[in-house]
């Protein structure tokens, strides 16, 4: 590990991997598990998306320690059909589950060509877009989606509605990295929100509702009252029901204001978020060779469209953040300040000494 001249800290994937490892472990997780929540935590730090990464294992551990995550719990398909299945997640950690419900999705897909996995009894897990990428990787191409506590408005609502709700997908995209949408239901994140309100700024009047329902650009009071307003308004609202019916309603999680906060509710209690999960495969539909050639066209066509003055490259979803993972890997994963607070905090919970493991 070496800390910049900024406020960032570098540190090595390797190194990062087994420190999250060790720390799930140390909760009571089985090695193979704790592995599973390391895999999704620090692939999403590498991406450069750390407010889902190892920032949040602090509050699993949290419910490890608990009991609202049972360290024990054992996810498994509760009923299915050839193209179908319900896995219940027995209130595991929200990763172990996840990645057992894309992987029979996947086994599905490959049988019948596509294929819808629904998820019960689980908790937060984490970025969308690393189970859709689980798909990606195997030539198939995934969707991700979950439910969460409600803290987004509906057009004209007073107070929130439906939870974040992110959705994710990835295509394989052949000599490309696999094309990588990862996004939630608000305007933005609440963390942002968070963060103006400390530091006692004002914003930008499309990020919140206040009390009355109506747009504002005083932060103070948030999440207690106001809500995030939905992306695009009435659009964002419409994917976040989509969402809501998919994860939630069909796989018989609780839905709405049913769900758990899982950062700040009482953590000895189960959340029953849900989640969704579908893969298509690709070669049930077209030769995967005929697929590749003309996913690889289509991007070669984005990348040489005419660009504004100004703009050095267009961009498909995704390519920024492979271009962070190889970075990460080459040189190191530069964690910001208050995800190296968070982490030495986790090391606390579970008697790791964190500057001897990071020297």
């Amino acid at each position: 590990m070496h800390t910049t001249d900024s406020t960032e800290t570098t540190v090595t994937y390797a190194t990062l991997h087994q420190f999250v490892v060790s720390a799930f472990e140390r909760a009571g997780l089985s090695p193979g598990d704790a592995k599973a929540g390391a895999d999704v935590l620090v692939m999403t730090d590498a991406w450069g998306i750390f407010t889902h990464g190892t920032k949040l294992l602090r509050g699993y551990l949290r419910r490890l320690k608990a009991g609202g995550l049972r360290a024990k719990g054992r996810p498994k398909v509760a009923a299915e059909g050839p193209a179908w299945a319900i896995v219940d997640g027995d209130s595991a950690l929200g990763q172990v589950t996840s990645v057992f419900a894309m992987e029979t999705a996947l086994g599905k897909a490959r049988g019948c060509g596509i294929s819808y996995v629904g998820v019960r009894n689980s908790c937060h897990f984490g970025a969308a877009g690393y189970y859709a990428w689980l798909a990606a990787r195997e030539g198939l191409i995934g969707l991700s989606m979950a439910n969460d506590k409600p803290s987004v408005a509906a057009p004209g609502s007073r107070g929130p509605i439906t939870g974040s709700n992110p959705i994710a997908y990835a295509v394989p995209a052949g000599r490309h990295h696999a094309m990588l949408l990862d996004m939630s239901v608000a305007t933005v994140a609440g963390g942002k929100v968070y963060a103006a309100r400390t530091r006692g700024e004002k914003i930008p009047s499309t990020w919140l509702v206040g009390a009355d329902g109506k747009p504002t650009t005083d932060p103070n009071g948030y999440p207690e009252i106001g809500a995030l307003q939905p992306a695009a308004g009435h659009k964002g609202y419409g994917i976040a029901l989509l969402i809501e019916t998919l994860a939630g309603l069909l796989s018989g999680a609780a839905f709405t204001s049913g769900v758990g906060n899982w950062l700040w509710d009482d953590g000895t209690q189960p959340t029953h978020h849900g989640a969704a999960f579908i893969a298509m495969d690709v070669d049930a539909m077209m030769p995967r060779d005929t697929f590749r050639r003309r996913i690889e066209a289509m991007v070669d066509d984005i990348h040489n469209a005419p660009r504004a003055d100004g703009v050095a490259r267009l961009y498909i979803p995704g390519e920024m953040e492979w271009e962070r993972y190889e970075l990460a890997i080459n040189k190191g994963i530069a964690l910001p300040s208050d995800v190296v607070a968070s982490l030495k905090d986790a090391a606390a919970m579970v008697d790791m000494n964190f500057q001897k493991l990071y020297s």
